[in-house]
């Protein structure tokens, strides 16, 4: 495998007022690579916020973390991905993933087979951004004879955002990448790409999140309760961890104390948390285990949020 450069970008929490994307796709225009905006049920919508932060913006590549795959029809999908391309060519990372399936039931459109559901539509999506004209009657996917009349050239990876085997199996058969969220460590994307099957090419995006400060313990002493609420069910992120049965047994014996005082290199290989060195070396890290795109979520407080915008943009100049 040969060692691409990762791409560096902050995630747009979706949380923040819309209003904020346009001065932060300002701000990392001028030193990051990415912009990653959100779209969770009921916050804010992906591809909005994605035109508004190209429209300001001149070389920020736009990633979309991510679009529900029955939220919309396949053939709208494509045309909001094919409208952002062609808005902003060369620098748009479209996403689609099965959605919280909660959120899904409360809109009426929970699919039987979530799997299923994503394969029929990223296929379907696939060809109409390729230009193809497509005839698909599918289980959850049904088109006749539909083809996009301005198609985008260059033509995006689009992304899976999945988690666990069977859907990363699913993302390597007819994705063009994956998104995977947070935390996604190397050992987690390692561990992912080969769930997928190393198909090549193939863009893997990760989430994570940021926090760094001059002191290490400060900084763990910050994000302590973030990783406690992870460990009540852990993700496969966090399975894939070399340390996982030390580290669950360490939080099961001494709650978030326990996880302030663990050890470095498990800060390290979890997220870009500690001093900026500490930072450096995850990203590192994740660049060999063959990460082409990362998005850090900075703190939900939009103001503290714009300091570690700078340290972002720290980042991706190194």
């Amino acid at each position: 495998m040969v060692t691409t450069r990762t791409r560096i970008g902050m995630c747009f929490d979706r949380t923040f007022p819309a209003a904020l994307v346009t001065d932060f796709a300002r701000r990392l225009d001028h030193g990051a690579d990415q912009l990653w905006v959100i779209e969770d049920c009921f916050y804010t919508a992906g591809v909005s916020l994605a035109a508004s932060a190209l429209s300001v913006s001149e070389r920020l590549t736009v990633g979309i973390g991510i679009l529900p795959a029955v939220a919309r029809t396949s053939a709208v999908t494509a045309m909001e991905i094919a409208t952002l391309c062609n808005l902003a060519p060369g620098r748009v990372l479209p996403g689609i993933g099965h959605g919280v399936q909660s959120w899904m039931a409360q809109m009426g459109v929970r699919p039987s087979s979530p799997v299923r559901t994503l394969e029929e539509v990223m296929v379907a999506v696939r060809r109409l951004l390729a230009g193809e004209r497509v005839t698909m009657h599918g289980e959850h996917v049904y088109l006749d004879d539909v083809q996009l009349y301005h198609p985008p050239d260059p033509v995006p990876p689009l992304l899976a955002g999945v988690r666990g085997p069977k859907s990363l199996a699913m993302a390597g058969r007819v994705a063009g990448g994956v998104v995977l969220a947070e935390p996604a460590g190397p050992s987690y994307v390692r561990w992912a790409r080969e769930q997928a099957g190393h198909p090549d090419p193939f863009h893997v995006a990760v989430f994570s999140v940021i926090c760094v400060q001059q002191e290490r313990r400060s900084a763990y002493r910050t994000m302590a309760p973030w990783l406690a609420g992870l460990l009540d069910d852990p993700s496969p992120g966090i399975r894939a961890l070399p340390f996982c049965d030390d580290l669950l047994a360490r939080f099961a014996q001494h709650g978030v104390d326990g996880l302030v005082t663990m050890p470095p290199d498990w800060w390290t290989e979890l997220a870009p948390i500690g001093t900026m060195d500490d930072a450096m070396q995850h990203i590192e890290a994740l660049e060999a285990a063959g990460v082409h795109s990362i998005g850090m979520y900075p703190a939900p407080d939009p103001d503290i949020a714009k300091h570690d915008l700078e340290d972002v943009i720290t980042l991706a100049s190194r």
